[in-house]
């Protein structure tokens, strides 16, 4: 079976809680989402807001200072707001990436130090007590006086599993990266009996139909292949350019023409960073803007895909469309840019529409991905 990109993308928004507000609560969103992006402090706010019918800041904060959900290096080695119970079997299955990432970026720096000994330093200084990064780093400075400091917190970071408690992760918290390790604050130990094979059928029930290119990106590992293709019970599919799209045996497909309101997504959200194929939701040239380096800009959706970007800065709703936009859409994004704002805790918000990118086309909802 063909899957068109409109199915694509509307399937996709059905499963990202995108198309209809969810009624559930945080911590099922959470683990629908298997992980949430947050590298940036607040974006996990916004990311939960615009996918959930109720939802506050204390919500998330509460079940981050409960334990319930933990902040930590997890999918791609990025950090990773994800339940507890997620964390505990994820973590080993990514420790794989973290020792990648970090041989390539402080392997030479650090090619005199025994990987192992740091570790079981950095659990020394760590154990009953929490640490800023700093702190830790001069603590295994003393060890290794001539090496980049900056490479000794790191390689802790990416070798023993740490979570980074609150008030980090907080909204609208900053100051230096609180270091615990998670074990301590879960109060139980990690779980090596986790499979890939599970990692990749979660991924798949919040992400699918998807091809082997897209779990990979997805989650940072490779070689994954021959693991997808020695599930015989996912179910193949193929997109229109030819590729083999896996999914769960029962999981639906959405109808194409399925109504896709405008939505605001922060920064390195879930649903851009999860596919290698990204043009069921963007256009080659829009993923140039919004994907540059290691940053992924906020963006917000009209009819399902990218319609532009925004900000949000000293009460200033800056949005920044593609294209010109209609009426309806306009006055669309401005109540729920609105809804925002008041979400932020913006008293006397204002919206600045800056010009479109291009003017060669308008959207409207009524126009499907493959027409623009």
């Amino acid at each position: 079976m063909i899957l068109n990109r409109r199915v694509l993308n509307r399937t996709t928004l059905d499963r990202q809680l995108l198309l209809t507000r969810a009624d559930i609560k945080p911590v099922q969103a959470i683990e629908r989402l298997v992980a949430v992006q947050g590298q940036e402090i607040d974006a996990p706010y916004i990311g939960l807001w615009t996918r959930l019918a109720a939802f506050t800041q204390d919500d998330l904060a509460s079940l981050l200072y409960g334990k319930q959900v933990v902040r930590g290096s997890l999918l791609r080695g990025t950090q990773h707001l994800a339940l507890a119970d997620d964390y505990v079997w994820i973590r080993p299955i990514v420790q794989v990436i973290l020792s990648r990432t970090r041989q390539a970026a402080f392997g030479r720096m650090t090619r005199d130090v025994d990987l192992d000994e740091l570790a079981r330093l950095a659990r020394e200084h760590l154990a009953g007590r929490t640490l800023t990064r700093p702190q830790l780093r001069d603590l295994l400075r003393e060890r290794w006086p001539e090496v980049e400091p900056m490479a000794l917190s790191w390689s802790a970071q990416a070798l023993v599993p740490i979570v980074h408690t609150p008030p980090n992760g907080i909204w609208g918290t900053g100051g230096a990266t609180p270091f615990t390790l998670a074990e301590e604050w879960m109060g139980r130990p990690l779980d090596g009996t986790g499979s890939v094979e599970q990692l990749v059928e979660r991924y798949l029930a919040a992400y699918g139909p998807a091809s082997v290119m897209d779990v990979q990106m997805w989650s940072g590992l490779t070689r994954l292949r021959p693991v997808v293709e020695a599930m015989p019970h996912l179910r193949k599919y193929q997109d229109t350019e030819g590729r083999v799209l896996y999914d769960l045996p029962d999981a639906p497909l959405a109808e194409e023409d399925a109504p896709a309101p405008v939505r605001f997504l922060p920064w390195f959200d879930n649903l851009i960073v999860a596919y290698a194929d990204r043009s069921r939701l963007m256009t080659a040239e829009q993923r140039k803007a919004v994907c540059v380096g290691a940053v992924i800009y906020p963006t917000f959706l009209v009819d399902g895909t990218v319609g532009g970007m925004w900000d949000l800065k000293d009460g200033v709703l800056t949005v920044e469309p593609f294209h010109p936009l209609s009426d309806g859409v306009m006055e669309e994004l401005a109540a729920e840019g609105a809804r925002l704002m008041a979400f932020a805790g913006v008293v006397e918000g204002s919206i600045a529409w800056l010009p479109p990118r291009s003017s060669t086309t308008t959207w409207s909802p009524s126009t499907s991905p493959g027409q623009r």
